[in-house]
């Protein structure tokens, strides 16, 4: 059972990159991924925070390392692609979770929102699949992971520009997913519901909404990190290789509500 299990789920010798992946969704998904045994390297903005998530893998006994990047425009974007690499190698697990959450009122969206919002959360999560789903094709596995949203499929507490970006996500990677299948990549969704993580900071400030959203799930609770753990797992591993250009709805069971 051991030796069938790893045949499916083990990530032995592969090599994963993950934006975002030093808080929220994007920790639990790297730390996930290292432990099943994939050489991680996690890409954020923060010195302190990167460090301080490889230091616990590490003293864990998985392998790990660290890379600063700027999602914020295409340079950063094509520089990190390149930094990001030398770590390990090219990567056969992309995990884009590196996100922002800009939420004025509608009608005071400004341009210069919707091109931050836009960079980070749809035109990295393409840039980097470019640059990393042509190897992948050429060795033959790869696997592309994009943190969407709700919001990407119905609209409610003023999802904005937000949801905007996140469905761009969703239409990319069934893009993805098109131009790779048959290469052995595959490209698919994580969605979650409302989750406890920094991203969603301000709208924790409100217990009466975070109650209610709570209660809109089947489960009766609103998502955590570690929830995304064993999907993340399972759609970089060998075991999902007939799935792709598909969204994994990961939210207790809200979208069914």
């Amino acid at each position: 059972m051991t030796s069938y299990l790893e045949s499916l789920f083990s990530l032995d010798g592969r090599t994963a990159i993950v934006t975002g992946g030093s808080s929220g969704i994007g920790r639990g998904i790297a730390s996930a991924l290292a432990r099943a045994g994939a050489s991680v390297v996690i890409v954020a903005r923060g010195r302190d925070r990167i460090d301080e998530t490889v230091a616990s893998l590490t003293e864990e006994g998985c392998r790990a390392a660290g890379v600063v990047g700027d999602l914020s425009a295409r340079d950063g974007i094509r520089a990190l692609a390149e930094d990001a690499v030398a770590p390990f190698g090219e990567p056969d697990i992309l995990v884009n979770s590196a996100g922002i959450n800009i939420r004025p009122p509608y009608a005071e969206i400004t341009e210069d929102d919707w091109d931050a919002t836009m960079t980070v959360n749809a035109l990295a999560p393409f840039l980097l699949g470019q640059r990393y789903g042509v190897g992948m094709a050429e060795r033959g596995y790869g696997r592309l992971i994009h943190i969407s949203s709700q919001q990407a499929h119905r609209a409610f507490v003023g999802s904005g520009i937000y949801g905007a970006s996140k469905g761009a996500v969703e239409s990319l990677m069934r893009s993805e997913a098109e131009a790779w299948g048959h290469h052995g990549v595959t490209s698919n969704t994580l969605v979650p519901g409302f989750v406890l993580t920094p991203l969603n900071a301000r709208l924790q400030e409100d217990p009466v909404k975070v109650a209610e959203l709570a209660e809109r799930t089947m489960i009766g609770r609103n998502g955590l990190p570690e929830d995304f753990a064993a999907a993340s797992v399972f759609l970089a591993g060998a075991g999902s290789a007939y799935i792709t250009g598909h969204s994994l709805f990961v939210d207790g069971g809200m979208s069914a509500h």
